[in-house]
């Protein structure tokens, strides 16, 4: 990994708030990424640090970040070629500092009061380890074309197992993308950080794993848009993503049949190969409001 950083620091605040990381994994994001840097900086939560990494692209994402390299919430790192999303993802994760972890992706946006309300949530409930809210599909633009997408009614303090139960039976991954999540950092770190033995699912797998942990928090309201092109959704694609969730579904009710048991698995991959067949057709169908194309989540260099 490269050790190229740019100086930074974080706000000052008061001793009562907790600091949350806000880790952004970047590659080929130069169209999005000031869009994505702004939705985090604005964010009315004001204890943030802000840790950047541009996973050797190809295009101008550097240049883009670099504007941001005066904010003293913001570190600005290099993270050499290869090694897929699980590198950079990685990268940005184990260089926080803060109790709290949120990792976006370089194209998604958050809603102004999503880190405040997810740190509420996390703090009024100590035995919670991942809160997570829904999120909005949006077009090249920002626009919500979908909205209040996720957490298939899951709201307010579960048990991890019931969620990580759910994530499966409902054959998608119920918590979205990371842009809609927030972890403690230590679990996260305790269960070996991310976990990309499926690269689709890694987001989903990692999720779950933590949530073996402790308690789900699911906060309502849509607090965050998630930025989609159909060029992610090929035939291939939507063939090998259900693939590979079907694997997740197999290892988790092998491993932990307590959470996930035989008919779960069951119900889990027959709904995986009907969602990623609706998925590929919404996006489709939403694929011609988009003026640009978005690399798929998982790809990496």
């Amino acid at each position: 990994m490269s050790t190229d950083a740019l100086p930074s620091g974080h706000a000052p605040s008061t001793p009562d708030e907790t600091l949350v990381s806000i880790v952004i994994p970047a590659y080929n994001n130069a169209d999005y990424l000031d869009d994505t840097m702004k939705s985090v900086l604005n964010q009315t939560y004001t204890n943030l640090e802000v840790i950047v990494s541009d996973h050797a692209s190809t295009d101008d994402t550097w240049a883009v970040m670099a504007r941001y390299s005066a904010d003293p919430r913001v570190t600005l790192l290099r993270t050499e070629g290869g090694g897929g999303a699980l590198r950079n993802w990685n990268r940005v994760s184990q260089a926080a500092t803060g109790e709290l972890i949120k990792l976006v992706c370089g194209d998604d946006l958050l809603y102004p009061t999503i880190v405040a309300q997810q740190v509420a949530a996390l703090v009024a409930e100590p035995g919670a380890v991942l809160a997570a809210s829904a999120r909005d599909i949006v077009d090249a633009n920002g626009v919500p074309v979908l909205k209040n997408r996720g957490l298939a009614g899951l709201i307010g303090v579960h048990d991890g197992t019931v969620a990580v139960r759910k994530t499966v039976t409902q054959g998608a991954n119920i918590f979205g993308e990371p842009g809609c999540v927030m972890m403690r950092r230590s679990v996260l770190e305790k269960v070996g950080w991310w976990d990309s033995r499926w690269p689709y699912l890694i987001d989903e797998t990692s999720y779950s794993l933590v949530l073996l942990e402790g308690k789900f928090v699911g906060v309502p309201g849509s607090l965050a848009g998630f930025r989609i092109s159909d060029s992610q959704w090929s035939v291939r694609l939507v063939a090998e993503q259900a693939t590979q969730a079907m694997g997740f579904h197999n290892w988790m009710a092998e491993t932990r049949p307590d959470v996930v048991s035989r008919t779960d698995r069951l119900v889990g991959n027959t709904r995986a190969r009907v969602m990623a067949q609706v998925r590929r057709l919404a996006y489709l169908w939403l694929g011609r409001r988009m003026s640009k194309a978005v690399k798929p989540r998982a790809a990496g260099v």
